[in-house]
């Protein structure tokens, strides 16, 4: 996480950041919140800044017990696929004639500079959006504007309307959107989602630059 200094150095400068953090504090201690405390920055551990090569966002955590890791749309192993994970691995099959595990672990993808960035990051138990705070979105607009600063070349994957309302602060000639709907079944299974080849897409591009492609295969 050495790498992301310069930014938290920044947001903990900022009045929100402040209050953000004494919230988090009182919930954490009163309340049972997802992800566990350790794994609240797990994506920024996980992908360090001159390695992102795609960025993937989410809304908040899986709100169950034992499914967030603090990377979107992943689980533990042994954990039961989400029903928007299933339908991007179908996608990943489909789009890349490959097959996929049966394990939600995604970071094989964090590795790979794949940021899975949630823009809350944390949840109360059984209440999605619960933590739907004007802090994140401040600090979610500062993350964006900072990895917009980042010269390399970077596809944006923007699945569904919440994702999509951050397409405006993309503006570096270097960096690329795909657009979605979400991939959750609600949206999928009503079209503009199968079939979009964003995986093959997002692959081109980075080649195209000269850059590693992503192995989507876990």
């Amino acid at each position: 996480m050495k790498s992301w200094k310069p930014f938290f150095d920044e947001v903990a400068k900022k009045d929100y950041s402040k209050s953000l953090h004494e919230f988090l504090n009182y919930e954490y201690s009163h309340q049972t919140i997802y992800p566990p405390r350790r794994l609240m920055f797990n994506a920024f551990e996980l992908t360090e800044v001159e390695n992102i090569k795609v960025v993937i966002i989410g809304q908040d955590p899986y709100h169950q017990p034992g499914q967030a890791m603090g990377l979107s749309f992943s689980v533990p192993s042994g954990v039961k696929l989400p029903p928007s994970l299933v339908n991007i691995y179908k996608e990943i099959e489909s789009d890349l004639g490959t097959k996929m595990r049966n394990d939600g672990d995604l970071t094989y993808l964090a590795k790979q500079g794949v940021l899975l960035i949630n823009a809350y990051l944390s949840v109360r138990e059984g209440q999605p959006l619960s933590h739907h705070r004007e802090e994140y979105d401040l600090f979610m607009i500062d993350l964006m504007e900072y990895l917009d600063n980042l010269n390399q070349p970077i596809v944006f994957m923007m699945w569904g309307n919440f994702a999509q309302k951050f397409a405006k602060y993309v503006a570096n000639p270097e960096h690329i959107i795909l657009k979605s709907v979400h991939p959750s079944p609600l949206g999928a299974n009503h079209g503009g989602w199968f079939g979009l080849k964003q995986f093959s897409r997002c692959n081109e591009y980075l080649v195209s630059k000269g850059v590693k492609p992503i192995d989507w295969q876990n």
